[in-house]
């Protein structure tokens, strides 16, 4: 196969390395493979985001590919074409020249197509006296057919993350509108709770969105949402099932409002969630398996525990149990209370309540007694991880707006 010149009439781009490589490998792409080209064509239109070319590219390529007698690309019939540019400019619904000639040069930048050069830079053929074509100067589709299968693979990729996207999209949606419900109908029916606090924290989720979201994006604020729909469907059951309708604005209290308090168990629940609450995600009854919090909402609620890990950072699960083991020897936690803790509420969550009550150690004469109390409390059903967390949120956030 002739490689591309280094420069060429009409603006053509100078060959640099990657070309040159792209178009090595594609001469040395196995013989006798054949693909359909219109089954190439639309998995690279499926893939044009990964590959980096426009609609209108593709609508060029289309023109090209219209110009190749075959339905089938094979290297039997040769896969050079070489039409003129008027005749492109017909069959690319009548790009202006300059136009055409940017899109072919990222078709080439691409890996779709390749040069192939004439000595005087014209597209012609050279055929015999039977008609046949010998040799052609144009354009070759030969990437095309070298890179079917993975061209494939890029398109069903796109499509899979395409899907994985909308799913996010309508798990976020659907909690979303549950939540906005919950507190609307709490708000109408007049529950006891801080209802104020709880939709200003719902809008502050919605508000990290971005305008132009991606998939990352969303999943961490999926999880937040659907941890504020348990918590607050948990509030309103308590509230509904509890037999001392007086306590339930305390208990509610707890569970949401009271971040600016002396003691930190008054973001916790209280003993009375036994009267017919359903435990929190954070409690994990004897044999039951425990769901942990989000990361990035532990380490947003508690960011002192960072500079305790792995380099002086978090960046995953494991680092921050490595953390909360350094911060239980500093604060004098024994190791059975820490150990007590791991079995009852699960590592992860365990080593969350350590970040918490680093937190706010000020407030805590005992670290160690606090956290056997947090873990009696687990063991019992009493004990929640949510409320401490979204209290510690909410003092962090009212603390930055207040520097700003």
């Amino acid at each position: 196969m002739q490689i591309g010149s280094v420069t060429t009439p009409f603006g053509r781009r100078p060959m640099t390395l990657a070309l040159v490589k792209g178009q090595l490998a594609t001469a040395e792409a196995k013989s006798g493979r054949s693909a359909d080209k219109w089954k190439v064509f639309r998995d690279a239109c499926e893939a044009r985001a990964v590959l980096g070319v426009t609609d209108r590219a593709l609508s060029v390529l289309n023109a090209l590919l219209s110009f190749y007698p075959d339905q089938q690309l094979g290297e039997e019939r040769g896969l050079v074409v070489f039409p003129s540019n008027n005749q492109l400019t017909v069959r690319a619904h009548g790009i202006t020249g300059s136009t055409l000639r940017r899109h072919l040069a990222a078709l080439v930048d691409a890996g779709l197509i390749i040069r192939k050069d004439s000595p005087n830079g014209k597209r012609y053929a050279h055929k015999d006296k039977s008609g046949t074509v010998e040799d052609a100067f144009g354009f070759s589709l030969a990437p095309m057919l070298a890179r079917a299968a993975e061209l494939a693979h890029m398109a069903q990729q796109v499509a899979a993350d395409r899907k994985a996207f909308r799913l996010a999209k309508e798990r976020l949606s659907i909690c979303r509108r549950d939540v906005r419900k919950l507190i609307s109908a709490a708000m109408e029916e007049g529950a006891s709770g801080d209802w104020g606090t709880i939709e200003q924290h719902f809008i502050g989720l919605l508000a990290r969105l971005p305008r132009t979201p991606i998939i990352g994006d969303l999943e961490p604020i999926t999880e937040e949402m659907e941890m504020l729909r348990d918590e607050i469907v948990n509030l309103l059951e308590m509230q509904v099932n509890s037999e001392k309708p007086d306590s339930n604005a305390v208990q509610i209290e707890r569970h949401i409002q009271n971040s600016n308090t002396d003691s930190i168990h008054e973001s916790e629940p209280s003993s009375e969630t036994k009267q017919g609450a359903k435990p929190s995600q954070a409690i994990r009854p004897a044999g039951q398996l425990i769901k942990a919090f989000p990361l990035g909402m532990v380490l947003r609620a508690c960011p002192e525990i960072a500079m305790y890990g792995p380099g002086g950072s978090v960046g995953n699960w494991r680092d921050l149990m490595a953390a909360a083991v350094v911060v239980r020897s500093m604060l004098g936690v024994s190791p059975s209370a820490y150990q007590n803790a791991c079995e009852i509420m699960g590592p992860e969550n365990a080593a969350a309540a350590m970040a918490c009550i680093l937190e706010r150690g000020g407030q805590i004469n005992s670290a160690g007694g606090y956290l056997r109390d947090l873990t009696r409390r687990a063991e019992d059903g009493e004990f929640s991880l949510g409320p401490m967390l979204m209290a510690l949120l909410r003092a962090n956030s009212s603390a930055v707006s207040k520097a700003g």
